[in-house]
């Protein structure tokens, strides 16, 4: 059975204590589901699919279904893969729907960094303590993991800090051009705090080389990682509404991967390599590719790995220049996807992110 994506919402992307410091996840999702059901004329789905990575816990997604206009009877999970939640969300959609279980359903995610609680380990566990940042390996407890994930990747391809100067730039130009000219318009709720109307807050149109030599490395005197390479924390929601009916976007494949945890950023490239060869497809095949740019070393990944291929990679700037909810950046990915497809005219596009852990998942939609 054949899935469709009919369109999607994001919210405007805030900065850790920018915007939505005050604005509980679930409150944000309430209302873009409710924006994105009255602008698709839906009355009711079969359920909803919300990644969250940070957040409360106790099935946030439910609680967000709750605050919605939707039914109380409307079922709803919440999805924790970390970075790849949001993706999985709508990989989990997609197989309730294709397998026949569900005819509709909402599939994103929502995040607060802002809000994320801090959490304390039992007294009998030999954690002991105060924590923000879960354990996501056996042999690693440390707060910084993805940062020094990032680090170690960095070293493993051995890419120097200038090398990424121009993936960096690059996408917060391709994001400036990509407000500028309202190519996510239609793709992004208008939200209002206290009557003013909330905006993409990381967006820096003049982010240049001589701004990031500056810039201060994270994780010692000689580490490479820094704040223009890798990602703030942010804060927002996204979700797509997905069906068996006929829509603008069909989900040709979508899949998750797991790897070497000691190297996360891999994620998006060993995903991608799976998704194609699982599809028998290949990056010619593909007009528009979104990779979650969690930090720039996922950039030069792909460029080298598919050189001949970067006019197509994040076609209006990637996550370095919007930000990176954890939750819900997948869907983000694919909405962003969707609207690229649509400014060139394009058939194919592949979505991928790399999540703690050593995960990732990969989707291809066909735009028809």
């Amino acid at each position: 059975m054949s899935v469709y994506i009919h369109g999607g919402l994001r919210s405007p992307i805030g900065v850790l204590n920018g915007q939505y410091k005050n604005t509980r996840p679930e409150i944000l999702g309430a209302q873009l589901i409710n924006e994105l059901i009255k602008g698709h004329e839906i009355n009711s789905v079969d359920g909803i699919f919300c990644g969250n990575a940070v957040g409360t816990g106790g099935n946030i997604g439910r609680l967000m279904g709750l605050m919605s206009n939707l039914s109380v009877s409307t079922p709803a999970v919440t999805i924790d893969m970390q970075c790849a939640s949001a993706l999985m969300s709508i990989e989990m959609a997609y197989t309730h729907i294709a397998s026949g279980v569900m005819n509709s359903a909402i599939a994103g995610g929502i995040e607060s960094s802002s809000l994320q609680p801090d959490r304390i380990y039992a007294t009998e566990d030999d954690r002991d303590g105060l924590y923000k940042v879960a354990q996501f390996t056996p042999q690693d407890r440390s707060p910084l993991a993805m940062l020094e994930g990032a680090e170690r990747t960095i070293h493993k391809y051995n890419i120097t800090k200038e090398e990424l100067y121009p993936y960096i730039i690059g996408s917060h130009q391709r994001a400036t051009k990509a407000l500028d000219n309202s190519f996510l318009q239609s793709y992004i709720m208008p939200f209002f705090i206290d009557g003013k109307e909330c905006v993409d807050e990381c967006i820096r149109p003049k982010m240049n080389e001589k701004l990031l030599s500056r810039m201060k490395p994270l994780l010692g005197k000689n580490s490479i990682t820094n704040a223009g390479n890798a990602c703030l924390t942010h804060d927002g929601a996204a979700f797509v509404y997905i069906s068996n009916e006929k829509g603008p976007f069909r989900i040709h494949s979508i899949m998750p991967w797991a790897g070497n945890p000691q190297f996360s950023p891999e994620g998006a490239l060993e995903s991608t390599k799976a998704i194609l060869k699982r599809t028998d497809l290949t990056m010619a095949d593909m007009d528009v590719v979104e990779w979650n740019e969690a930090f720039a070393i996922i950039d030069a990944l792909f460029d080298r790995a598919y050189p001949d291929y970067m006019e197509k990679y994040n076609m209006l700037g990637g996550a370095l220049a919007y930000g990176h909810p954890y939750g819900c950046s997948g869907a983000i990915l694919a909405l962003h996807c969707m609207a690229a497809l649509e400014s060139c005219n394009g058939r194919y596009g592949l979505c991928a992110i790399a999540g703690a852990g050593g995960t990732g998942t990969a989707l291809i939609m066909e735009r028809m």
